[in-house]
């Protein structure tokens, strides 16, 4: 009788898809997503902890893959919830990548984090070689506030969106904010970064933005989440 290889060999391939009992197609049916990766399985990695965005955490996964484009001297592994949200991000960035003149990251941010959080991830992420399109840098005195926006989103690769209360509070309102997440939400190129929040809180307010699947410094430091966004869009 088929056996689960799980105990023996772990489920490594695409969820447990070569599994005799737990593969999809051992189950009279194909599964229509194929990850273009390979995660690594490390069980003796030391680094761990629940899955990056918090909706999907409940199953106590632990960082021990290695996605395609992490380095093989990366530091930084991943459960296979994070490789499976950030790999569609990581092909845009693969696309967008021969385009001209294009930062390596739009940061969207509420108003009331821009000295703040928002800076704190600046600083880490340009500590990282990552080129960021920052309002409080980019915007010059007196330039159109939302054309510089625009600007911004179209010459950015990908965007991320830093979650925090104060984004909460602010997205009801439609401001500026809101502006830029309708845009990036249209596309395939945003990652969340959930800050002192919860995906629940989220939820509540954007239902949209809490289906995605990003990093939580619930779960990572600031410094491990801006150097996962670093592997994931430099190439």
């Amino acid at each position: 009788m088929a056996r689960c290889t799980a105990p023996v060999r772990g489920h490594i391939r695409g969820g447990g898809a070569d599994c005799p009992v737990c593969g999809p197609r051992y189950r009279g049916y194909r599964s229509s997503y194929t990850p273009s990766y390979v995660p690594s399985y490390t069980p003796s990695s030391p680094s761990s902890g629940n899955s990056g965005g918090g909706r999907s955490s409940g199953g106590g996964s632990r960082r021990t893959a290695k996605p395609r484009w992490s380095g093989a001297g990366s530091g930084q592994f991943y459960t296979l919830e994070e490789v499976r949200a950030l790999t569609p991000i990581r092909e845009t960035v693969e696309r967008r990548a021969t385009l001209p003149d294009l930062r390596h990251i739009f940061l969207c941010h509420a108003w009331d984090d821009r000295q703040g959080p928002a800076k704190e991830l600046n600083d880490l992420l340009v500590g990282q070689g990552v080129s960021v399109w920052f309002s409080e840098n980019d915007i010059g005195l007196g330039e159109p506030f939302l054309r510089a926006i625009d600007k911004g989103l179209a010459k950015s690769r990908i965007g991320i969106v830093l979650v925090t209360p104060s984004l909460l509070k602010r997205l009801p309102s439609g401001g500026v904010a809101d502006k830029e997440l309708s845009v990036l939400l249209q596309r395939d190129q945003l990652v969340p970064i959930i800050h002192n929040t919860t995906y629940d809180a989220l939820r509540e307010v954007s239902p949209m933005l809490a289906s995605r699947n990003g990093l939580d410094t619930a779960e990572m430091p600031m410094t491990d989440v801006a150097a996962k966004l670093a592997e994931l869009v430099t190439t």
